[in-house]
């Protein structure tokens, strides 16, 4: 089963494409991202374009995106909203298998404490996946965590599903 993690975010939208029948599972990771510059309708443009491409490239069965939680930066939650209705769209568009893990979700699948620390997550992400280091930049390295963590979700509640 080939997983996109999706990390949502306005400025910097991670990703990671796992494919659970392979055992190097990585296919790719790395960041959307776009410049400050640009107005809103420009960037969110921007991000339909560049999850087109990675569908396109990857034709995932499946997206996993993290749900917004808590966001600390008042000014940006409505950019962020907004950028993260585009992915939404662009996943049910382009997949139309879509799941939405909380960061407590997250945590516990990978580290077993759903209060772990984002270097604890991490840690698991480079060890789960074998990777000689953490991806870089932080938000690809989010996103990947959220494709294991359904990759484990969805083998405990579907066990006869690989």
């Amino acid at each position: 089963m080939v997983i996109l993690g999706i990390d949502p975010g306005y400025a910097i939208i991670g990703y990671g494409v796992i494919d659970t029948s392979k055992p190097n599972m990585v296919l790719d990771y790395g960041a959307i991202t776009t410049p400050k510059e640009d107005s809103l309708p420009v960037r969110l443009e921007a991000i339909d374009a560049s999850l087109k491409f990675l569908f396109n490239k990857f034709k995932p069965d499946v997206v996993a995106i993290e749900e917004l939680f808590y966001f600390k930066n008042q000014k940006t939650i409505i950019q962020v909203a907004q950028a993260r209705g585009v992915i939404i769209l662009a996943c049910q568009k382009y997949c139309g298998n879509i799941y939405e893990y909380t960061p407590l979700q997250i945590k516990q699948a990978l580290t077993g404490q759903g209060r772990a620390e984002k270097a604890q997550v991490q840690y698991m992400v480079k060890a789960i996946l074998g990777l000689n280091s953490i991806p870089k930049p932080d938000d690809a390295a989010d996103a990947l965590a959220v494709a294991i963590c359904h990759s484990q979700t969805s083998a405990v509640l579907n066990p006869n599903k690989v």
